[in-house]
């Protein structure tokens, strides 16, 4: 059983701090509107006292040339007792270039909330290989500085994860969703996305009740651990429910069916209780995808191995809120998920 260290719950008036790990454009001239609504909406609807780090709006092209920058703001974050929570901006594609100047130590003896999802999945495992859970969930300019507001689902999760610390409970779907791409132009954030009814959790296979610890993120993000000191060892994974999900960039089914044969070379399927796995963005491939999750599942043998799918976590809008190492249970008679106890203490 992983048992990491749960931060403490968030309430009105605390102070939190914005970073920028890995694309920088949080701080770009074109963008910068979009940062102080995600800002905003995080003072005025959640009560928090917003701060930027040094770098956090240092622009792109600076923060792509200095990675120790970005991930001296998140040492700093850490360490500075008067902020209770750290939220990721964005993702991008090269968070993992912080890797050299990480202390896990600063990361173990100071928890407290962190949270991102996407690219946003490197620094997740920087605090697992700290023993600290971590949240997989929105971000600032994506999330929090969503056009005319934030879902109702996102921010609901939000509330019930990071600020309650009683037990989550049953997560349903979002009722909605919507995969519409409106450009980030300051004229365009009045606009209001169309949202689609959504369908139910799909039940691949698997029956009766399982529970395991949560250990996941984006599936392609995940590569780029792989062989490094940041990767956890095949124990980490025994029992546990693995999540994962697919970024904006739309990866061809075939790469699902090399990354998961992976998992199956290294005996982590086999470790696992469950998989659950987010809806594919703007469901493309949404068909081939489950194809090549369960040629892979067949080819394995893995027959009784819960699996659920099109869940609203990750590259989805609206989304839930992970915590890393927390406790959940997959019905596959009742046709449910549900977190057992509390993200925070």
């Amino acid at each position: 059983m992983l048992n990491l260290i749960k931060p403490k719950r968030l309430k009105p008036g605390d102070k939190v701090a914005t970073v920028s790990l890995s694309w920088g454009g949080a701080g770009d001239i074109d963008l910068l509107w979009r940062y102080n609504l995600g800002k905003m909406r995080l003072e005025e609807q959640f009560g928090l006292e917003v701060v930027e780090m040094p770098n956090t709006l240092k622009r792109s092209e600076y923060l792509y040339h200095h990675p120790e920058k970005r991930a001296e703001d998140l040492m700093d974050a850490f360490s500075d007792s008067s902020i209770k929570a750290i939220f990721s901006c964005i993702g991008g594609d090269e968070s993992i270039r912080m890797l050299p100047y990480i202390d896990f130590d600063i990361i173990k003896n100071n928890p407290k909330i962190f949270i991102g999802y996407s690219d946003t999945t490197i620094a997740h495992f920087m605090c697992l290989k700290a023993n600290l859970s971590s949240f997989y969930g929105a971000s600032i300019l994506a999330e929090f500085a969503e056009n005319v507001k934030i879902f109702d689902y996102t921010s609901y999760w939000i509330k019930k994860v990071l600020f309650d610390n009683s037990h989550i409970g049953i997560i349903p779907v979002a009722k909605e969703w919507t995969g519409e791409r409106i450009e980030w132009f300051e004229s365009n954030a009045s606009i209001e996305k169309s949202m689609i009814k959504n369908q139910e959790y799909e039940f691949l296979q698997g029956n009766g009740i399982v529970k395991g610890h949560l250990i996941g993120g984006c599936i392609e993000v995940m590569e780029m651990i792989k062989g490094t000191s940041l990767w956890p060892s095949n124990e980490i994974f025994e029992d546990a429910i693995l999540f994962f999900e697919t970024s904006e960039d739309m990866p061809e089914p075939s790469y699902i069916e090399y990354w998961l044969r992976n998992y199956g070379s290294q005996g982590i399927l086999q470790k696992a209780i469950a998989v659950i796995f987010g809806k594919p963005y703007q469901e493309k491939y949404y068909e081939e995808y489950k194809e090549s999750i369960m040629r892979v599942i067949s080819e394995l043998e893995l027959f009784d191995l819960p699996i659920i799918y099109n869940m609203s976590f990750g590259h989805n809008q609206p989304m839930m809120c992970l915590p890393y190492g927390a406790m959940a249970e997959v019905d596959c008679d009742k046709r449910t998920f549900s977190i057992l106890e509390s993200g925070v203490i």
